[in-house]
């Protein structure tokens, strides 16, 4: 659905050019959640912002559904870009209108002119974000989750094929943030729009997102699916994500365990063999002994997930290993030594 090919972006500042974005090239595809994540000042907005050209790429191509943006004249991007909606962390809504005529705007900034098809198809839309109720309201009357679902709605007017969200839950509390998220992977699921996400919060990509690229100073760091990204993060930014995405209890998986006798290793289970009890039967079947460390059991969007770090001692420890992985477990040993390993 969406190709990026060689694109970079520079902005000229007293007279040189800054690298915002360093060439890079990214495919994402029909009908995914794809989560674009990065600290402030990493590149994320500018990169959203590419994919309907509101920036211009300094070079390299940009393709959406086959048609290259970067060719276009203005009424052709015009047309492209009703295509795309677009979501925003501070909700952008007109607040002298109604809720009914926020999400009426976009239909009639394209030119429908039927009151009756307006009519429905906002009645539609309200109904869908749970808002059939506040139509006659203004946006001041609003809490900030029911803003976002009216932008949502607005986003959604003009039938679009991809659905952009700009740290979309960035302003909101984290129950009304998982509402929302609820909401777009509602939409993605029925409605097979792909989304774009871009957030600076690791859990919001573990939550909603296939697919997930980690962007550090204007350069994609590392990207890949979720599970994989979650649970062996590579690049020091993307391990500094996925610890601060992890409960309290977890936290136990930051500690060197140089002390601790034993070999450690690292488990992460997925989909059905998290329910399994693979450990209990191989400990048997070897005659090792484990010692817990630290773990956690939760899901990645639909996928449920386990990870567990414990201290293996025995003989038969590499056995061990070899069933766990038969087992569909798959298995890391951690260098106790190295405080990093768990940064």
């Amino acid at each position: 659905m969406i190709r990026f090919q060689a694109v970079h972006k520079s902005y000229r500042v007293d007279g040189r050019d800054v690298p915002a974005l360093q060439p890079f090239s990214l495919d994402i595809a029909d009908g995914e959640v794809f989560g674009i994540i990065g600290h402030s000042g990493a590149g994320k907005s500018t990169l959203i912002r590419l994919i309907n050209l509101l920036e211009r790429p300094s070079g390299g191509r940009i393709q959406i559904g086959g048609v290259e943006m970067t060719t276009l004249n203005d009424a052709q991007l015009r047309r492209e870009r009703q295509r795309i909606g677009m979501i925003f962390q501070h909700f952008n809504l007109l607040a002298s209108q109604t809720v009914a005529e926020n999400v009426a705007f976009p239909l009639r900034l394209a030119g429908e002119r039927d009151a009756g098809a307006i009519r429905r198809r906002v009645e539609e839309l309200l109904a869908r974000v749970g808002l059939t109720a506040h139509a006659d309201k203004h946006p001041s009357q609003l809490s900030g989750g029911q803003k976002q679902r009216v932008g949502i709605a607005r986003a959604l007017a003009n039938h679009p094929s991809i659905l952009l969200c700009d740290e979309a839950t960035s302003a909101l509390d984290p129950q009304t943030t998982a509402s929302v998220l609820d909401l777009l992977a509602e939409i993605n699921r029925e409605l097979k729009l792909t989304i774009v996400l871009i957030t600076h919060e690791m859990d919001v990509v573990r939550r909603v997102c296939d697919r997930v690229a980690v962007l550090d100073a204007g350069s994609i760091v590392e990207s890949g699916s979720v599970a994989d990204v979650f649970l062996h993060p590579r690049h020091p930014t993307t391990r500094r994500f996925v610890n601060e995405a992890l409960p309290e209890e977890a936290a136990g998986e930051q500690a060197p365990f140089a002390h601790v006798p034993g070999r450690i290793l690292r488990l992460s289970f997925r989909g059905e063999a998290t329910w399994t009890p693979a450990l209990g039967r191989v400990a048997r079947d070897t005659g090792v002994d484990f010692n817990i460390l630290a773990g956690r059991i939760d899901r990645i969007k639909d996928l449920p997930y386990g990870q567990l770090t414990l201290a293996m001692q025995g003989e038969r420890v590499d056995e061990a290993m070899a069933s766990l992985r038969e087992a569909g477990i798959e298995v890391e040993e951690v260098t106790a030594s190295s405080p990093e390993d768990h940064a």
